[in-house]
Formats: C-alpha cells, structure tokens, sequence
C-alpha cells in the first residue's frame, strides 16, 4: 500500500529521493543541467510529501507559491522500480489537495521536452501546456504546464 506523508524539505527521505533525481536530470538534462539546477534549490520548500511502499520511500514533490492563486509543482520523483504502479498518481493528487486546501486554485509546473514519461504523466493528469514562464520564457527544451483545481 502506498501511503503518503506530507512533511517539509527537512525530511532525510525527502532529501536522499531529490538527491538521486538530481543525479537522473543530470544524465537527461546534459548541458542544460546547471540552468535548471539553479531553479532548484529546496530549501525553500515548505510543502514536501514522501510517499512509501511497505514503509520504505520511493517518491517525493512539493510545491512553493507561484503567484496569489498559484502553486507550482517542483521535484517530483518516484523510484526507476515502482514506477507504474500509482506512485506519482498519489503524489501529485494529494499535492493538488493541499495547495487547495491553502487557498490556491491551480498549479503550474516546467519539465523538459526531453523527459518524455513526465510530459506523458503530466498530460494524462489533466495539466495542459501553456506558454512557458518566468525563467522557462525562452529555453527550448522546457515544457510548462497548469491545471485548475
């Protein structure tokens, strides 16, 4: 059973998952890795949650504020061996839940052209690409994403 718990940035779980996602954008990201990686940082995250299969971690996101009616969804991962089975799913619905329950009422998020299993899971998830924003205004590679919640 996955269950999920909602934390901060502090969480040792939290932070050993991010480490080993920032060790894959590395590869996929190649060349573009450091001007993604400054836009990462996590101390700043307030909202984090760890989801655990038979009490071991095996993925993570948060979300910080994008703008008044906005939360955008960083550091989403899930381990290469439970992919598939619901684990992102649950992360990000119970993501949604809580910026909801913080008053937001919708999500953005960037992710790059080349991740193609996030760009599949984003969209079967009901986000919807729009123009890219902020830092993401001119890179190629980036994809940016809303849904209203």
């Amino acid at each position: 059973m996955i269950k999920i718990v909602r934390t901060n940035s502090d969480n040792t779980d939290f932070v050993n998952l991010v480490k080993q996602l920032d060790t894959y954008l590395k590869i996929v990201d190649g060349d573009d890795h450091d001007f993604y990686n400054q836009y990462n940082s996590i101390d700043v995250l307030k909202h984090t949650v760890v989801a655990y299969l038979n009490n071991k971690p095996v993925g993570c996101g948060a979300f910080k504020k994008f703008d008044k009616n906005s939360v955008e969804i960083k550091r989403m991962f899930t381990l290469p061996e439970t992919r598939s089975i619901g684990v992102a799913s649950n992360i990000l619905k119970e993501l949604e839940i809580w910026a909801k329950e913080n008053g937001y009422n919708s999500c953005v998020l960037e992710t790059g052209k080349r991740q193609i299993e996030a760009v599949n899971f984003y969209k079967k998830n009901n986000y919807k690409i729009i123009p890219n924003f902020g830092q993401y205004a001119n890179v190629d590679n980036s994809l940016c994403f809303k849904k209203q919640l």
